[in-house]
């Protein structure tokens, strides 16, 4: 340890270290991308924010929408070791960053919504407290950026990426409360009216909505190579009356008799192929 600094702190010190560039633009803001529609220890993912009032990480939930692997020795865990220098080796699970991505796109549907077709989109001053990398922590990256250090965005806008993938990911330090840290969730149209609508009601920060993913079967069958025939054929036998939406694949999840990694696969065919064409303009906002 250094000096009796927070795990949080020492973490920032290291990435900063490691970051170059100048500050990133005040506007642009840090998203976590989630589906709102799953569950965390048996119950609706946002009744369990409802009541613990903070976002987890997935050391503390066991869940999440990439690889599990949240854990002492797990892939997770190594590269956190790496990144922030040992910094959380030795830290309990809370107190570990959360992940999302900078929207430096501008995306209506979330910076990274390979994660999901919701996201919180995080006040301004939370990303001081954050630290970003390119690309994904996945591929072990060697570029880092803080907010007063960022040379991370021309170093994305310069590569030629998969829409999926083309996030700068984000990892935010310290507790990230709904009633403060986050300025509103914007939700999928599809959820409108639903058990998920009445659930997000429960939470003390804004509800927007964007204009929302819709994939047709016919647009979906077009593209098979991209996560296999099989997820294709299983996209089409989900959808209701020749489509697919989020809440459409939130019901199957919830029936537990799809394998989840293939919902996921599914899932990233509507995010690719049925993101809305307005996904560059401004949430629809209102509760």
């Amino acid at each position: 340890m250094t000096g009796g600094a927070s795990p949080q702190e020492r973490a920032l010190r290291h990435v900063t270290a490691l970051s170059s560039g100048e500050p990133l633009d005040s506007w642009l803001r840090v998203m976590l991308n989630f589906h709102p529609d799953r569950l965390v220890r048996d119950r609706p993912i946002l009744l369990v924010l409802a009541d613990d009032g903070v976002y987890h990480s997935q050391f503390v939930t066991g869940t999440g929408n990439g690889g599990l692997t949240a854990h002492p020795g797990g892939d997770r865990w190594r590269w956190e070791s790496r990144i922030f220098g040992g910094a959380y080796d030795q830290a309990p699970a809370h107190e570990r960053p959360v992940y999302g991505a900078l929207n430096f796109r501008g995306k209506t549907v979330g910076a990274a919504p390979r994660f999901g077709s919701a996201h919180f989109r995080l006040a301004a001053d939370t990303g001081f407290r954050a630290t970003f990398c390119y690309p994904d922590s996945f591929f072990e990256p060697s570029a880092f950026g803080v907010a007063s250090r960022m040379a991370l965005i021309d170093l994305a806008e310069a590569d030629d990426q998969d829409a999926l993938d083309d996030y700068i990911e984000a990892q935010v330090h310290g507790p990230v409360r709904l009633d403060r840290d986050v300025e509103a969730l914007v939700l999928d149209p599809s959820h409108r009216g639903t058990a998920v609508h009445a659930a997000a009601l429960r939470l003390p920060c804004a509800i927007e909505w964007h204009d929302g993913f819709r994939l047709s079967v016919d647009h979906l069958r077009c593209h098979a190579d991209y996560r296999g025939q099989e997820h294709i054929d299983l996209g089409a036998a989900l959808a209701v009356d020749g489509f697919l939406d989020p809440r459409i694949l939130g019901e199957a999840a919830a029936i537990g008799r799809y394998d989840p990694q293939a919902l996921k696969k599914v899932w990233h065919c509507l995010a690719r192929f049925g993101a809305p064409s307005g996904a560059g303009t401004d949430c629809l906002a209102h509760r």
